[in-house]
């Protein structure tokens, strides 16, 4: 089968099975958004959704988080991956963002990754989710699968080189909606440990089990 028959396939059965996808991060705004994605770096969208409750609710935009004290930052996002980086780098964010932007998170990528504590995959999330841009973040999830699979070659060895692979071969108007399909079946079938390839629909055509 030829890698963009490959694609094809797997695209159908998602397009068909999951039509309406987004992110499972909870948020009001887009502020909020990007502070939960920053978040859920290296950590887990449960574990996020846990925290921001109480985080939005004292400091719900960059006004507020730009004004707030190191020590109770991190005392509300404490459970988190590496708490002290992320404190320091929200109210870093949120003081760029009242400072170039007039509190309003930026449409562009460059404008995105110039943030403190924004780098790329995070850009990408902000402008597909947030923005509806045609944009493909590459995680841990997005990363495994699109290697297990077969979507990706070895030598695709960064994210930026499976993003770069992954939007050759994926329409342009399916790339937001794809990078969840990608993460989803990462989290909940093809997991790090132990994936559930006895339930993965796609086991005819995956590399792992040929």
């Amino acid at each position: 089968m030829k890698k963009q028959e490959i694609y094809d396939r797997i695209l159908e059965h998602f397009r068909e099975e999951m039509p309406e996808v987004t992110t499972e991060l909870t948020y009001s705004t887009t502020f909020q958004l990007l502070v939960a994605v920053m978040l859920s770096a290296q950590c887990t969208d449960k574990r996020v959704n846990m925290v921001t409750p109480a985080l939005f609710e004292r400091f719900p935009d960059a006004a507020r988080m730009a004004e707030a004290d190191f020590g109770e930052v991190l005392a509300l996002v404490s459970s988190v991956s590496y708490p002290n980086a992320k404190s320091q780098h929200l109210i870093d964010m949120a003081r760029m963002l009242m400072e170039k932007h007039g509190g309003e998170v930026p449409h562009t990528l460059d404008e995105l990754t110039a943030l403190p504590g924004v780098g790329r995959k995070t850009a990408n999330v902000m402008l597909t989710v947030a923005f509806g841009e045609n944009a493909m973040p590459v995680d841990t999830h997005v990363f495994r699968v699109s290697h297990r699979m077969g979507l990706v070659a070895k030598s695709d060895d960064t994210p930026l080189k499976v993003e770069k692979k992954l939007c050759r071969y994926i329409p342009a108007d399916d790339l937001g909606k794809a990078h969840h399909w990608l993460l989803l079946h990462g989290r909940y079938v093809c997991t790090a440990r132990n994936p559930k390839c006895d339930k993965c629909p796609f086991s005819d055509i995956c590399p792992k089990q040929l």
